[in-house]
């Protein structure tokens, strides 16, 4: 990918420039916590955006992206926002840091990425990390780490008209190789704790489903509004709770009276799933991948019978894995679709990717993509 992304720049502009490169992203545990006040335990991927970019002299952006086989040029001012869906990303990152104060003038740049689209591993907000993190560098502004994922989430409101969370950016620009971040999500407090697969016999392998059910967003919206209501009614009763993460399961079992079934159920999956996370990163520090792993599976049980976001082929794909003796398997992301994630011992790996393609071929009439994943730097200047 370097290499295309070399010859192509010096083909367009000429010699110079630098590489930066930024991750996307896989999250352990902690799904549909982010909105409830909660933590989540994202990691930086070894599937990145990278671009080579040199200032021009200029108040003009020429970038082209390797993928969509396309330039794109555009001035730095609000009224010069580009057509292009993937332009308006880095056109975004631009005037979010204007907006901060940093210095953005022209710049060429060529980039490409091996983030697999649509299998949730953020490939928008490495886009913007990348550009992000770049800019900083190249104009000395000097911006902190945590502005630039804030940079990348305003890119997002403001120009890409997604109203996400700060998870995906974070975990693009503090990434760190072989650790993973427990993000609190109300406070943004944040501690790295190590993972490291690989070295205990362990691979991580996201096993893609290649379907996205339309309930996605209709069906996010509801349970993200039966979480409000029953921290609504625990506060009641205990003033001191804004989110759910505030409160615990016996508060919660003191107004079962009072809410829905609906809404009772949907609580309880995220206060069990705040636990999960904290229990997952105890196992991590004792070494202990065993707990991680079964953590893993309550969630996907969680997701599919409590929170009811799962879909037929992902509960599939669980199922297998959990008849293969995997150690860990869950459906990954808001649900409806997308990626299982799974810690699988070594030995078994062959057998157990064969055995999922087969069976799922056999029941859907395609297979799967798998994609093996190793937690990696976050954005970051590649020198030579």
């Amino acid at each position: 990918m370097k290499q295309i992304i070399e010859e192509k720049f010096l083909s367009l502009f000429g010699e110079g420039g630098t590489f930066f490169a930024s991750a996307g992203r896989i999250n352990l545990i902690g799904e549909h916590t982010d909105y409830n006040g909660g933590y989540v335990f994202p990691g930086a991927i070894d599937k990145v955006i990278m671009a080579k970019i040199r200032l021009n002299g200029t108040k003009k952006v020429l970038v082209y992206s390797v993928d969509y086989n396309e330039m794109v040029e555009f001035g730095l001012n609000e009224k010069d926002i580009p057509s292009q869906a993937w332009a308006r990303y880095i056109f975004g990152v631009c005037r979010e840091t204007i907006k901060r104060g940093g210095k953005v003038e022209g710049f060429n740049a060529v980039f490409a990425g091996d983030i697999p689209l649509g299998a949730g591993l953020s490939s928008s907000a490495a886009l913007e990390s990348c550009f992000a993190y770049a800019i900083n560098e190249l104009f000395h502004n000097n911006i902190d780490k945590f502005s630039l994922a804030q940079i990348g989430q305003s890119t997002e409101h403001n120009y890409c008209g997604v109203n996400c969370g700060i998870m995906d950016q974070f975990a693009s620009c503090f990434g760190k190789a072989g650790c993973l971040i427990r993000l609190n999500c109300k406070t943004l407090e944040y501690k790295y704790f190590p993972f490291n697969p690989e070295s205990h016999g362990y691979k991580l392998v996201l096993i893609d489903s290649c379907v996205k059910h339309e309930l996605a967003s209709s069906a996010y919206n509801k349970r993200r509004a039966s979480c409000e209501r029953a921290a609504v009614a625990i506060a009641r009763n205990h003033p001191e709770v804004e989110f759910l993460s505030d409160a615990n399961r016996s508060w919660l079992e003191e107004v079962r009276e009072q809410i829905s079934e609906e809404d009772y159920l949907r609580a309880e999956y995220v206060i069990g799933e705040l636990q999960r996370v904290l229990d997952v990163c105890d196992a991590l520090e004792r070494e202990d991948y065993l707990t991680v792993g079964e953590m893993m599976y309550q969630t996907h049980f969680g997701l599919s019978r409590i929170y009811e976001v799962s879909c037929e082929e992902l509960d599939f794909l669980n199922r297998i894995a959990r008849k293969m003796d995997v150690t860990g398997s869950r459906l990954m992301g808001g649900g409806f679709g997308g990626c299982t994630i799974n810690l699988v011992k070594k030995e078994l790996y062959d057998s157990f990717i064969k055995e999922t393609k087969e069976q799922f071929l056999k029941a859907y009439g395609y297979e799967p993509k798998v994609y093996d994943v190793i937690i990696s730097d976050g954005a970051h200047c590649i020198k030579d």
